[in-house]
């Protein structure tokens, strides 16, 4: 009986679920296999397992190729561990042995953090996540920071805290990372949690289908049994009648089962155009959050981010280069995608060159005009030098002032057009001829001030980015 049913059929998988139970998953070579252990082996199989890990093990059974650990071999003065054979790759010409794993090495904490990582991975696809769009691979700024507190406690606490969660902003500033990484924190910590992800267009789409082929009540059984709704843009709903109706019942639904509901838009919801108050007033009942534009230096710490978790080595000052000519994070993403493919494909060094090379073909040049305001300018020069407005227009001569000063009226006068004059008037009535010393000056050192130039091209790429 060993033989013909165990031996065939190897745990493959085993996941604690918390501390008192456990998951296994046994894989076997046919369902004829399958159906006969789990008849006759179940009860058995499990009680041993209990037995050695004092949690109460629920067993699934699969049918298909088993995947077996190799672990490292131990050596015994005593005893030579036994062999078992393992099933071969068909083209193989001769089967290969491999060692049985040890009942330590199978439950030890390393494997079974592994086990439980694989499977919050193998959830998160399912469910739609991106399994790289975690805490860990966020980066925290002054302009996320408070998005980012409120989405660690959303995941930690679903359905208590912050309900719903509605994060809006500007394209590529983080809104869908951490939405994805609310879903991977609870799928890891709760694998049990019914996950859905959708964007506000699928959401939709699966309306539309779910009429034509009358199959409304499966819709409505998919979303409205969700612990954790993940609906990204759901400003594409505005306007839909016969989905507004959909969505404010399903809301509603899983709200009242006490679910989470967490949402990204690219503008709060008393902004959105045709979106019915009933859905507005939900949308304002929970947290409302606004993500502002990445700095220059959170642009630089995300390149260096996503940068290292692919194995890329770019150093900090190509980091910072690349970050003064790219405004958002997704920009980001494409630039190192292009660079990785050049390393890997072409088989080139990362350098300055590349780099530039990159860029130049990857983002289009400023243009000479900003659709901004004076005062966008000196918010945006302000936040840069971390120096406040006041001073910028003041007379204060310190050198971090004046070179802050320097840059507002270069900017004034390069890119919002304004006569040396009118530029003049907003730094405090100086003379035209101080503003022309300024404006020159600058002009001069950025043709061979590297630092300078990364400042300048940080400072016009923030504005670019919230230009009308």
């Amino acid at each position: 009986m060993y033989n013909t049913w165990i031996v065939g059929n190897p745990l493959t998988h085993f996941n604690v679920v918390n501390q008192t139970e456990a998951q296994g998953v046994i894989t076997s070579p046919t369902a004829f296999h399958a159906t006969n252990l789990q008849k006759n082996l179940a009860p058995r199989i499990a009680q041993s397992i209990e037995k050695i890990t004092g949690k109460t093990t629920h067993l699934r059974f699969e049918v298909g190729n088993p995947v077996i650990s190799t672990p490292k071999p131990t050596t015994s003065p005593t005893k030579t561990p036994k062999k078992v054979e393992a099933i071969t790759n068909p083209t193989s010409s001769a089967p290969s042995e491999i060692e049985s794993p040890r009942v330590e090495d199978l439950f030890s904490p390393k494997t079974m953090q592994e086990s439980a990582v694989s499977r919050a991975e193998y959830l998160a696809k399912k469910a739609g996540l991106r399994p790289d769009y975690t805490f860990k691979t966020f980066a925290v700024s002054t302009t996320n920071e408070m998005a980012h507190a409120a989405a660690t406690v959303v995941s930690k606490n679903s359905g208590l805290a912050y309900n719903p969660l509605f994060l809006y902003g500007g394209v590529g500033v983080g809104k869908t990372h951490l939405m994805h990484a609310i879903g991977n924190n609870i799928l890891y910590t709760k694998d049990q949690s019914n996950v859905l992800y959708s964007t506000g267009e699928e959401f939709t789409n699966e309306i539309v289908s779910a009429i034509q082929t009358k199959k409304a009540l499966h819709f409505k059984a998919k979303f409205r049994s969700a612990d954790v709704l993940l609906i990204d843009d759901v400003q594409f709903i505005a306007g839909k009648n016969a989905v507004q109706e959909e969505f404010f019942h399903t809301f509603n639904a899983i709200i009242k089962r006490h679910g989470q509901i967490v949402m990204t838009s690219d503008r709060p919801p008393h902004e959105i155009n045709l979106l019915e108050d009933r859905l507005r007033s939900r949308f304002e009942a929970g947290l409302m959050i606004d993500i502002q534009e990445p700095s220059f230096e959170l642009r630089t710490a995300i390149l260096l981010i996503k940068s290292q978790a692919i194995n890329l080595d770019i150093s900090m000052e190509l980091a910072q280069l690349i970050a003064s000519k790219v405004s958002s994070a997704r920009k980001i993403e494409g630039i190192i995608t292009s660079i990785r493919s050049e390393v890997e494909l072409k088989h080139r060094q990362i350098s300055r060159e590349m780099i530039e090379e990159l860029l130049n073909h990857e983002t289009p040049e400023m243009t000479a005009k900003l659709r901004v305001g004076p005062d966008q300018v000196f918010k945006t020069v302000a936040n840069h030098y971390r120096i406040k407005q006041i001073v910028i227009k003041g007379r204060k001569r310190q050198q971090n002032v004046v070179r802050a000063r320097h840059v507002a009226m270069y900017l004034f006068k390069n890119n919002l057009n304004y006569s040396y004059v009118e530029v003049g008037r907003w730094f405090s009535n100086r003379d035209h001829t101080s503003v022309m010393h300024a404006v020159n000056k600058i002009t001069k050192h950025l043709k061979t001030d590297l630092e300078l130039q990364q400042e300048v091209a940080a400072i016009q790429t923030s504005l670019a980015a919230v230009s009308r």
